[in-house]
């Protein structure tokens, strides 16, 4: 399943420079830019406190934007830098990337984990940490998938979930190459490794 697109609406800015950023910042207006995808570079303003709400909830550099200027045609897009402020850690300023659908790009995919209750291991008391609850993929803009999804059905204590344990979307590679890493293991109880090591005392 493809991850939902969502609207991200935003204002054209007439001037640029210096100036027209303080005066977008003085209109609680955050200034950005949108690049790429053989058109040229459009300047925006976007409204102060939805740009903070999407921010607070969380994601924001890794989702895929539909985003809406009036007097424009609806442009998929990614962040790709969200400036702040040293002192007061306030965004201001936000570059945007367009994207074709045929674009590749590099987005970080939330990891779910399912059938617990199925997992032995875990019914024994056993620990699911989870090493990487998102993974960064190289996607395809028009097919980005929603999740990706870890089957603990049979998984016992002491199992340890690589990235090769679970199947990718057509289309999708992981962005670091070159070893299996760790996403989740299965660890036993506190409890259960403290009398181990009593024992082994």
């Amino acid at each position: 399943m493809a991850t939902e697109v969502l609207d991200f609406e935003a204002q054209a800015r007439t001037g640029t420079g210096k100036g027209a950023a303080r005066q977008a910042r003085r209109e609680n207006l955050v200034p950005g830019i949108v690049y790429g995808g053989g058109q040229d570079p459009l300047p925006i303003n976007i409204p102060f406190n939805k740009l903070i709400k999407a921010l607070k909830n969380g994601r924001f550099l890794s989702q895929l934007w539909n985003l809406k200027v009036e007097g424009q045609e609806d442009v998929r897009v990614v962040c790709r830098a969200v400036q702040r402020d040293v002192v007061k850690d306030l965004p201001t300023h936000v570059d945007f990337l367009r994207l074709r659908r045929t674009s590749r790009v590099n987005l970080f995919i939330h990891v779910e984990f399912i059938n617990e209750d199925a997992a032995p291991g875990i019914k024994k008391g056993g620990v699911l940490t989870v090493v990487r609850a998102d993974v960064e993929l190289n996607v395809l803009a028009g097919d980005i998938p929603e999740k990706l999804t870890v089957d603990l059905t049979g998984r016992q204590i002491g199992d340890v979930i690589h990235i090769s344990d679970i199947e990718l979307p057509e289309g999708t590679s992981p962005v670091i190459t070159g070893r299996d890493f760790v996403i989740a293991n299965i660890s036993a109880p506190a409890g259960l490794v403290s009398s181990d090591d009593e024992g082994e005392e």
